[in-house]
């Protein structure tokens, strides 16, 4: 008899990647991404008393920083790792970074994204598909979700990619923010969305190598506030993930993305949904930028916390731009999305 077939994955106990895979992974994906323009907006200054750099990631391909770092993992794959494929889980970003990656690599891909109560972003589901992947959706939440990839890889024998837990997602999103530092190098602090924390750690790791006066603050969504409460309370723990914000929506801490933000993190900040809603308003009319909830959450901060951040050169990472039409309407109709001035 046959054995079956087992899942790969990476394990939790992974090292956290350095400077060495980082320019790895730059010279491995740089002509294969979009070097995102780091952009300021007089009517964002305005509004919070900060001069504010954006990251527009949003204009990124996939319109999200994640295609980095999947590229990165796939091309650092063996041929005979890609063939048997990847599975991956996601609330949408993940999901269609890792559809781009496996495409352009040859790999089949699996994705499961949670199923409901809230129906996943349909925007997501479409490029998914349309990216050639094959869609399962699964479970009520992403920790559901990832338990169903779980069965499927080691049924298929297929790589199981963590939304978080991978050394090489890491290295490839953290070229994002060398990106960054290369732009604007007299930042004095980074704002940065958290979901799984693999853009944080990424820029956590890259600011204490090259910028340690840099201080960089993650935010998350007050309904979904686990990976803050992790790092809050130094240990991994679960949360209700209620956010509208998908991309936010994780419901536990992640050990890899954790034990970097512990290390490196100067603070760590919720904003509402609501204000995350206003900030989306606000990127549309101040900055004529779509950004999805995850993606204006760094902006929300910085407006919720004038004093943490006035008078101060800030960065903000715009982290994707897939927002939903319902999305948009809602924060074009949100009584707390009114103008910045």
């Amino acid at each position: 008899m046959t054995a079956a077939p087992t899942a790969v994955t990476a394990t939790a106990a992974q090292a956290a990647p350095g400077m060495r895979d980082v320019l790895s992974a730059r010279a491995r994906i740089e002509h294969l991404v979009v070097r995102t323009p780091a952009t300021s907006y007089p009517e964002l200054d305005a509004a919070t008393g900060a001069h504010v750099v954006v990251k527009h990631e949003n204009l990124q391909h996939t319109g999200s920083f994640k295609v980095r770092g999947a590229l990165n993992l796939l091309l650092s794959m063996t041929p005979g790792e890609r063939e048997r494929g990847v599975v991956a889980y996601s609330t949408g970003n993940h999901a269609q970074a890792q559809a781009y990656a496996a495409r352009h690599t040859g790999a089949p891909a699996t994705i499961v994204m949670p199923a409901g109560p809230t129906p996943p972003n349909p925007l997501k589901v479409r490029a998914v598909r349309a990216l050639g992947a094959r869609l399962e959706l699964a479970g009520r939440s992403l920790t559901e979700a990832a338990g169903h990839a779980a069965h499927l890889a080691a049924r298929d024998g297929a790589r199981l990619v963590s939304a978080a837990n991978e050394p090489a997602l890491v290295a490839g999103v953290a070229t994002g923010y060398l990106e960054l530092l290369q732009q604007t190098p007299d930042l004095d602090a980074l704002v940065v969305p958290v979901g799984g924390g693999s853009g944080a750690a990424a820029a956590c790791l890259v600011a204490a190598a090259i910028a340690p006066h840099l201080e960089v603050i993650g935010v998350q969504s007050d309904a979904a506030p686990a990976a803050h409460d992790s790092w809050r309370c130094g240990e991994l723990v679960e949360r209700p993930a209620a956010t509208r914000a998908e991309g936010l929506a994780t419901g536990a801490g992640f050990s890899l993305t954790q034990s970097v933000l512990r290390e490196h993190l100067a603070d760590f900040l919720l904003v509402s949904d609501d204000e995350i809603s206003a900030a989306q308003y606000s990127y549309l009319t101040a900055a004529r930028t779509v950004a999805e909830g995850a993606g204006a959450a760094a902006l929300a901060a910085v407006v919720r916390y004038p004093e943490r951040f006035a008078g101060r050169r800030v960065g903000v990472v715009c982290s994707g731009g897939n927002a939903s039409g319902a999305e948009l309407r809602r924060a074009l109709g949100e009584p707390a999305a009114t103008p910045l001035a």
